[in-house]
């Protein structure tokens, strides 16, 4: 059995919980220095990313604005037609107390334009075309700012392929890949994210009314113990059911990591040569700078 055999916690959700708990002015600094080491390496002083007045958004906002200067970074407010009004003023707020500037590009026309070849399209088929416009706009604003993309994905999302492939989960880097939903709202909360944007429920805005746990069917808090134990502790499924873990969501998070495996790699290669890129020719990103 794995290493949780010898307890049996009556409430497993908070004793992982508990061990995902960071210290925060030690994390905030790295993840800072993580991102000034990035993007000063390639020769590049700004940072631009997408603001949604979400949390994620917010949290990469703050630690962009720590490591390069908050003159340096750029947040692109991008709203469609439907979009919560809210979502635009806490996005504003976020910018405000971090002190960067903001750009306000509305997509409704682009979308609507491309829709109205395709009247029948569901929300999944919109909500992907919105995530990919707004990254293209993103990349847009890189080229003219000489800046890089930040990225705005936690590690829940990637974990759950909860994201758009060249959509939000693109990016040149991304600060909070590795933190779980929990870790960046202790953070944020640390960094002084302004509190509407920290209590509100997590929503993609995608359309009226969409909040990202229902769509997922899974509250984060439980997610995010289930997977630090499956991922970071390594632990298989028998040890999640000794520890109390509900079969139906350790089975059914399990089902989502692995279905979205493809979300996580790089775009596969068929192999002809001796040397093949991501499988033969492997360098790190700063090979040769």
């Amino acid at each position: 059995m794995g290493q949780n055999s010898k307890n049996h916690p009556q409430d497993p959700v908070r004793e992982a919980l508990a061990e995902l708990e960071l210290e925060e002015r030690l994390t905030v600094d790295l993840l800072a220095g993580f991102l000034r080491d990035e993007v000063t390496k390639v020769g590049v002083r700004k940072l631009v990313l997408g603001l949604s007045g979400g949390i994620d958004s917010s949290l990469s906002t703050f630690l962009a604005a720590r490591a390069m200067g908050p003159g340096n970074v750029t947040g692109v407010i991008m709203p469609y037609r439907t979009s919560n009004p809210q979502s635009e003023q806490d996005a504003r707020a976020v910018a405000g107390a971090s002190g960067i500037q903001i750009r306000v590009v509305d997509i409704s026309p682009q979308i609507d334009a491309y829709f109205e070849r395709f009247p029948d399209a569901d929300r999944l088929r919109r909500g992907n075309k919105m995530a990919r416009e707004r990254m293209t706009i993103l990349y847009d604003h890189s080229a003219s700012l000489s800046a890089l993309v930040v990225g705005t994905s936690n590690k829940t999302e990637l974990m759950l392929g909860y994201g758009t492939l060249f959509g939000d989960m693109a990016s040149a880097v991304n600060p909070i890949g590795d933190l779980y939903k929990t870790q960046v709202r202790q953070l944020s909360r640390w960094l002084g994210v302004p509190a509407s944007v920290v209590a509100k429920a997590p929503s993609a805005d995608l359309w009226i009314g969409q909040t990202d746990e229902e769509e997922l069917g899974y509250a984060y808090a439980e997610a995010d113990a289930v997977l630090y134990r499956m991922i970071d502790c390594r632990w298989g499924r028998e040890d999640l059911l000794e520890d109390g873990f509900p079969a139906q969501l350790v089975d059914g998070l399990q089902r989502l990591v692995q279905r979205s495996q493809y979300k996580r790699r790089l775009p596969l290669i068929a192999k002809v040569s001796h040397r093949t890129i991501d499988r033969d020719f492997r360098y790190a990103r700063d090979w040769g700078l």
